[in-house]
């Protein structure tokens, strides 16, 4: 009777714990469907674009003179060097724009190590001439007229890291918002298109980031002009 009664009272636990872990897996599993339902989203990009004029240029001016005498090495920097400066405020550019560094000079006999080679003149100086304006437009007419300074017996040198223009944008705080607020308006767009195409309504914003801004010139030929880029990452929520 015993046994019976114990066999019995088995049977009543399993069941209970059968049903008890059958509605706790239903209950589970609904609350993985609604969560799954609730966390359906979309992700879009927005991206605006726009082109600025740059709004400082960096115009460095190098020469290189050689000679045997460091006296008229010296005398000959000094002279070509106000000859530049004369030429760039004649054209209009303001004096105070106008900066010079210490010339660079070059002891060409304390940099031979043997042989018999001896270099047709013992120093070289280089000067450079540095415009830092904002008057982009003047620079870049002067700019134009630069082979001038060749009539003057001025020799330029061009082609190295030092002696390259840069243009520089430096308004970026102030387009920042309105550039922000067009990538964000049209990330919406294209998550509004997507929502209608698969009979769906748009909801709030999930989370959002934005991305770098980022300045380029628009082309190698016009490196004064500003590419203005950046890119707005939008999640939404959707429901039916």
């Amino acid at each position: 009777m015993m046994q019976e009664k114990g066999s019995l009272n088995a049977l009543v636990l399993g069941i209970s714990l059968f049903l008890g872990l059958s509605s706790l897996g239903f209950l589970l599993a609904n609350a993985a469907i609604s969560y799954k339902e609730f966390e359906r989203t979309v992700t879009v990009k927005g991206l605006s674009e726009q082109e600025f004029m740059a709004d400082i240029v960096i115009w460095p001016i190098q020469f290189t003179l050689a000679d045997n005498t460091l006296q008229t090495l010296y005398s000959d920097i000094d002279n070509n060097t106000q000859t530049i400066i004369q030429f760039l405020t004649e054209q209009g550019i303001e004096r105070d724009d106008i900066s010079l560094t210490s010339p660079a000079i070059t002891d060409k006999s304390a940099q031979q190590y043997g042989g018999n080679q001896r270099a047709e003149f013992r120093y070289t100086g280089m000067q450079t001439v540095t415009v830092y304006s904002e008057e982009i437009e003047t620079v870049r007419q002067v700019m134009s007229k630069l082979s001038e300074l060749g009539k003057e017996g001025i020799v330029l040198t061009g082609n190295n890291y030092q002696s390259q223009t840069e243009y520089l944008f430096t308004r970026l705080n102030e387009i920042k918002p309105a550039m922000i607020e067009e990538a964000t308006r049209k990330a919406r767009e294209v998550a509004e298109k997507f929502a209608d195409d698969s009979d769906s309504s748009l909801g709030k914003i999930r989370r959002a980031s934005q991305g770098q801004f980022s300045i380029s010139p628009r082309d190698k030929n016009n490196p004064h002009i500003k590419k203005i880029r950046v890119v707005s990452t939008i999640e939404y929520y959707l429901s039916d």
